[in-house]
């Protein structure tokens, strides 16, 4: 449906505008005059050229999303119908994707759609979850209160994913102009010392020749080095794209020393948080358990999911296959026992959630610990050892004419 953009006075006499949606221009002048604003201007709105290129089109962040969500609840306890929230909502999205992604599910919704089949229809936004938690809101009568759930979840899930991903912007950063100092030394700085060295026709130490060489090589071979770091880059993700290949560099992933142990317990926390928070929400354990397995983010975590998945299916208890797929930890393992036992699973889900939050946390910090001397070395090493060799036949050659002198 076409969108006019109007501008006119009311009553009193001042400027009003906006926008309307409606099927033809004679129909939006006639809903506006309804209002008694007296129209001056009414054109149709130009198209956003991002609505035909994909690739132009901007992503919503999770903070969007948890403003969406929050405020969405906040509407429905207050008793609005869900169009008119979706209305109020869509008009106060400054993000122009999110804005389209709300009209869009709006529509559907007062064409008669639920709000889960409506959302569905967007999953780069609204993913499994998400749905599965809104479908079981509408079912239960209890919308506003899954969307509050909702917000804290996709909140403590955002704060995991920064808190990981800061620990490894600095070390990522430093190697980076570390090996970019590098290259520059190797193409520019070496060659007027080999230059100098070779005019002067001194023996050279093995160290110096070797860096000649290597700046000899950098110098020649620039181009296919960096094409093929490009080509293996997009070679390992070709390999990714591949169930075996991911799940082999998945499980090599979590055998790293001490990266594996921080993926193995991010990935606990990710799924019993999950679980705890479809479970506490009325979803049935084996479709939150599908759902589980889907967002885990590592292939050997999935597949030991759908292991038990499968054994709980046939009448076991979930505590007894997640323990034998070895990939959890024993302790989460009883935890998930004890909340059987009692009943109360999803609240024992959301401490062990907590828990390893906070076993996360301890591990970037020693993780930061660890790497901080690491890049320090590594930078003595690889810029002071280039450094070394370039001046040891000065020092060769000062020791020569200080005992001819």
């Amino acid at each position: 449906m076409p969108i006019y953009l109007w501008s006119g006075t009311d009553r009193a006499g001042k400027k009003q505008k906006g926008e309307i949606e409606a099927d033809n221009l004679a129909l939006a002048r006639q809903m506006i005059s309804r209002k008694n604003i007296t129209i001056k201007n009414m054109r149709l709105k130009p198209k956003d050229i991002s609505e035909y290129i994909p690739a132009l089109q901007g992503g919503v962040k999770e903070k969007e999303l948890v403003i969406f969500v929050r405020q969405f609840s906040t509407m429905i306890d207050a008793g609005l119908p869900l169009v008119q929230c979706l209305e109020i909502l869509q008009e106060q999205q400054e993000n122009s994707t999110f804005k389209r992604i709300i009209k869009k599910v709006k529509k559907d919704v007062e064409e008669g759609a639920t709000l889960s089949d409506a959302i569905r229809k967007h999953p780069k936004v609204f993913d499994n979850l998400f749905v599965n938690l809104v479908a079981a809101g509408e079912v239960g009568g209890i919308l506003d209160v899954i969307l509050n759930r909702l917000a804290a979840y996709i909140e403590k899930v955002a704060k995991l994913k920064r808190r990981v991903k800061g620990a490894m912007t600095y070390p990522a950063i430093v190697v980076t102009i570390a090996l970019l100092v590098v290259a520059v030394i190797l193409i520019y700085v070496i060659p007027v010392f080999a230059g100098l060295f070779r005019e002067a026709g001194a023996k050279l130490p093995a160290m110096t020749l070797a860096v000649m060489n290597l700046s000899d090589f950098a110098q020649n071979y620039f181009h296919w080095i960096i094409l093929g770091l490009v080509l293996a880059y997009l070679g390992f993700r070709q390999f990714r794209k591949n169930d075996k290949g991911r799940e082999l560099t998945d499980r090599l992933a979590l055998r790293i020393p001490v990266f594996g142990g921080l993926l193995r317990k991010v990935a606990v926390a990710r799924f019993t948080r999950t679980l705890g928070t479809m479970l506490a929400s009325g979803v049935p354990i084996l479709d939150g358990l599908d759902i589980v397995a889907a967002t885990s983010g590592n292939m050997v975590i999935e597949k030991a999911i759908r292991v038990a998945r499968n054994a709980i299916s046939e009448g076991r208890p979930i505590a007894e296959p997640l323990s034998e797929t070895k990939v959890f930890p024993m302790m989460v393992t009883q935890m998930i026992a004890v909340g059987e036992a009692t009943g109360a699973l999803d609240t024992m889900l959301g401490k062990i959630a907590d828990f390893y939050d906070d076993e996360v946390d301890t591990a970037v910090d020693a993780l930061t610990s660890l790497l901080e001397p690491m890049l320090i070395v590594f930078l003595g090493v690889t810029i002071g050892g280039l450094l070394v060799a370039m001046y040891l036949p000065i020092f060769q050659i000062a020791d020569v004419v200080g005992r001819g002198a």
